[in-house]
């Protein structure tokens, strides 16, 4: 965020003499204590000051980019990930690209009979099965899918900036998000895409300017 030139100046005093007190600062600026009031909020909520009862504001000594990753890498996937569009395994081709359509999604995860996920279908798993003169009822999804454990997922509890680079790295669009379990399922909770991490860094932006 761009500070204002009596944001910087305030920096600068805290930055000289802290801990210093907010009446301390007003009478360096020849201000009242309620006119700064607000520019004090603004610096310790953003992180580039801190306070303390009794004692006064001190200088973080990070910079802006340090402050914006330090609240990206708070970032969990739980508080961002969607719901999950899923398909049964024996599902035919036919109905999942019915239910691609009808969800505006480019994948959808396969579950068994327990909802656990056995892997996942691309648009480019569908678009290969539809080449040919093969009738797309008669195929099941587990035909064509990408099966589990060849499948990039991730957890509700890890971080976003995790999820976000495994979708790089794998390039792929989406991650179904499984539960935590010592169990040989896996549920399926939830789904990450480009799209979740885009609004995320939107959030922060936002956030970053309020």
């Amino acid at each position: 965020m761009d500070l204002s030139k009596r944001q910087q100046q305030i920096i600068a005093i805290v930055k000289e003499s802290g801990p210093i007190t907010g009446e301390q600062i007003a009478e360096r600026l020849n201000l009242t204590r309620a006119t700064l009031r607000p520019d004090l909020a603004i610096l310790t909520m953003v992180g580039f000051l801190d306070a303390r009862p009794r004692v006064g504001y001190f200088y973080t000594g990070k910079t802006g980019s340090e402050i914006i990753t330090e609240k990206l890498m708070k970032y969990k996937v739980e508080t961002f990930q969607s719901m999950p569009i899923v398909v049964k395994e024996d599902d035919s081709a036919y109905d999942a690209i019915s239910a691609m359509f009808l969800s505006d999604v480019g994948t959808l995860f396969a579950v068994d009979q327990d909802n656990n996920l056995v892997g996942v279908v691309s648009r480019k798993d569908l678009l290969r099965a539809s080449i040919g003169n093969q009738v797309l009822q008669d195929i099941p999804v587990h035909i064509i899918m990408t099966r589990m454990p060849n499948v990039a997922v991730c957890y509700p509890d890890e971080l976003l900036v995790e999820a976000a680079n495994r979708l790089i790295d794998k390039q792929i669009d989406s991650l179904p998000v499984i539960e935590r379990s010592n169990e040989a399922g896996a549920k399926v909770v939830g789904r990450i895409t480009k799209t979740t991490i885009t609004k995320a860094f939107v959030e922060l932006a936002r956030n970053e300017l309020m």
